[in-house]
């Protein structure tokens, strides 16, 4: 095997590890306000969300292209420096993809250790951008396409961030307001037990906008290496083979379940009620689903964020955690930058190594870094049997034994 093709099938593994953690910090994104009312069973709730991702992925292609042609240059004819693109082209090129995918993949697993909602996709981008930049220089982003419409990573991916969740809160917003002028002299108990019904209509739709528009991100990825590699030319399909291995491996993924972060959207930033989690889902499925339609690779996390945020605004005497949703934001406002710092490192760290040696040693690091944050999960363990315990705003100090 050669040293392109060994470099090949570590970004393809990788890229699949990403999608796979894509996965368990996204299921929130769908199901956290479904477990939190209890519309339904935690186990049953990720086991219908893996279903529907899968379903998903195979829906679209627009946000795939997206990724293939709007945020890196790394085609051969795309304007970037010529003595980066002819020098080891398809080893060079494997490697930026490579470390940029480990950038996404550290944000990840810290952010889902922390339990905050971060952007997967913001933390993909930054880290391929990061690797990039590292490599290429800033003209190997593709920052505003050719410049004559709103194209690029402003276009497709910085927009779309600040925009989405403002859209969708204000959606979600007015949706729980309408719904309780609506029903209010309805029984609390009637009132709940129908929106659990419809609950589970709309987290379904999320699940299955969610697969449309996350797993997409990482065909578009692979179809990028595979360019690089120069077994694929085509920037206006994905192939077949890399649709279903994204597909399976985001779904496999949300079928672990990111209790986490569960817990963190479901319990920690808003108390929701069942006619307030319909109204989110509802707004969530919206705006993903229009979007994956645009070709926007938008964070489906910020989305439902806005949404979960919007029905707790629209809600008269609603709680609504403004703590916890400042650190999501601080969290969201770093992701990128984060995730391309990592990127940058680990592409100078494999160039400093060379060749396959430096792919091998930077995907080292990655097992290094998944096996610590997973120990350190172990010491305070979020599972399905206690997420939907109730909210600590901060924990309570402890008592000497002697007391």
């Amino acid at each position: 095997m050669n040293p392109e093709t060994v470099l090949l099938v570590l970004v393809v593994v990788t890229a699949l590890g990403f999608d796979f953690t894509n996965g368990f910090h996204d299921t929130a994104n769908a199901m956290a306000t479904s477990i939190a009312t209890g519309a339904l069973k935690p186990k049953v709730a990720v086991a219908v969300s893996a279903v529907l991702n899968l379903v998903g992925a195979f829906l679209s292609v627009e946000v795939a292209l997206t990724v293939t042609n709007a945020v890196v240059k790394i085609q051969a004819d795309s304007g970037a420096p010529k003595s980066a693109l002819t020098d080891n082209h398809g080893e060079a090129l494997l490697l930026i993809v490579l470390a940029g995918l480990v950038g996404g993949i550290v944000w990840n697993l810290l952010t889902w250790l922390l339990g905050l909602p971060s952007s997967s996709s913001h933390a993909l981008f930054g880290g391929l951008i990061g690797s990039t930049i590292a490599s290429l220089g800033f003209s190997g982003v593709n920052w505003t396409g050719d410049g004559t419409k709103l194209d690029g990573v402003v276009g497709k991916v910085i927009l779309p961030a600040v925009m989405s969740p403002v859209l969708a809160a204000l959606v979600a917003g007015v949706g729980t307001w309408l719904i309780y002028k609506i029903v209010a002299q309805v029984g609390e108990r009637f009132k709940e037990t129908g929106f659990r019904w419809g609950q589970i209509t709309s987290a379904s739709l999320v699940s299955l906008a969610h697969g449309t528009n996350d797993a997409q991100k990482t065909m578009g990825v692979i179809t990028l290496s595979l360019i690089a590699y120069g077994s694929w030319t085509d920037t206006t399909s994905i192939p077949f083979w890399v649709k279903l291995c994204c597909a399976l491996a985001i779904a496999a993924g949300t079928y672990l379940g990111g209790w986490r972060i569960i817990r963190t959207l479901g319990k920690g930033l808003v108390e929701i009620s069942s006619p307030q989690g319909m109204a989110a889902e509802s707004a969530s499925a919206a705006v993903i689903l229009a979007s994956s339609h645009l070709g926007f690779a938008l964070s489906t996390t910020h989305v439902a964020t806005g949404s979960i945020l919007g029905t707790g605004l629209g809600r008269p005497g609603a709680t609504v955690r403004w703590s916890v949703a400042g650190r999501m934001l601080v969290a969201w406002c770093i992701t990128l930058p984060a995730a391309g710092l990592v990127g940058a490192l680990m592409w100078w760290i494999g160039d400093l190594v060379g060749g396959v040696a430096g792919g091998i040693v930077i995907a080292a690091i990655l097992v290094a870094a998944a096996v610590f944050m997973f120990v350190r999960s172990r010491l305070a363990p979020v599972t399905a049997g206690n997420v939907n315990d109730e909210w600590e705003d901060a924990p309570a100090p402890s008592v000497p034994a002697s007391v």
